[in-house]
């Protein structure tokens, strides 16, 4: 092509290069098949909806993820083992339940002795921590995870017992008694509720309100 016939703006450039390749891609000319897809054929695996269905379905029983899918598509199993472990569970657990422990001793004494007797209350909770620490060791054990059910009701009927027995105490017994009973009871009392699923706490609180209506009693 002599420098006379060469494009000299862009307009020209596009006209040769039309003129040279064709304006548009014959089919016949493609590397490829060129078709529509077909809307209509069934997934040969499981679509991105079943996968969905499947976790919710997990979830709604209460059951953690046990697998997970990969970019590359592959399939992995989690590891879905508390990282505390059972002990170091137990110790968290009797932790927290012992400063509450001593928070609602703390605050008996204020309402029924005005004086806050600390070497008293310290001593009291340090002799709670450990059977808290071996209740909570056992209830989180293997043996008691295979019985998900029972432990459910046990809990139920100990937060029940525990529930309605603070109310009338606090109604009907000496402060004395309270004073001695009501923080560990209450601190059994929270733990059980703690640990039901949320069906059997509200139950067992709707037991423990309808109690202290029925026996015309109040909250302290």
């Amino acid at each position: 092509m002599s420098d006379i016939d060469a494009p000299r703006n862009r307009k020209e450039r596009r006209a040769a290069a039309s003129n040279k390749k064709g304006s548009r891609l014959d089919e016949s000319d493609a590397p490829y098949e060129m078709k529509k897809p077909d809307f209509d054929a069934k997934p040969k695996g499981k679509t991105l909806y079943d996968l969905a269905d499947e976790r919710m379905e997990l979830l709604d029983k209460g059951q953690p993820f046990t697998t997970k899918i990969n970019p590359d598509g592959t399939v992995e199993k989690l590891n879905n083992e508390d990282p505390l472990g059972q002990v170091g569970e137990a110790i968290l657990y009797s932790f927290t339940l012992s400063v509450l422990h001593f928070t609602l001793d703390v605050l008996v004494f204020q309402q029924y002795r005005q004086e806050i007797e600390w070497q008293e209350i310290i001593l009291r909770t340090l002799g709670m921590a450990p059977a808290l620490f071996f209740l909570i060791y056992m209830m989180h054990s293997d043996t008691a995870a295979r019985w998900p059910g029972v432990k459910q009701i046990l809990f139920l009927s100990t937060s029940v017992a525990a529930g309605c027995y603070l109310i009338y105490s606090g109604n009907n017994a000496g402060y004395y008694a309270v004073m001695k009973r009501a923080p560990p009871v209450g601190t059994l009392w929270v733990w059980s509720v703690i640990e039901m699923q949320l069906l059997y706490a509200v139950v067992s609180v709707a037991i423990v309100g309808v109690y202290m209506w029925w026996g015309g009693l109040k909250p302290f």
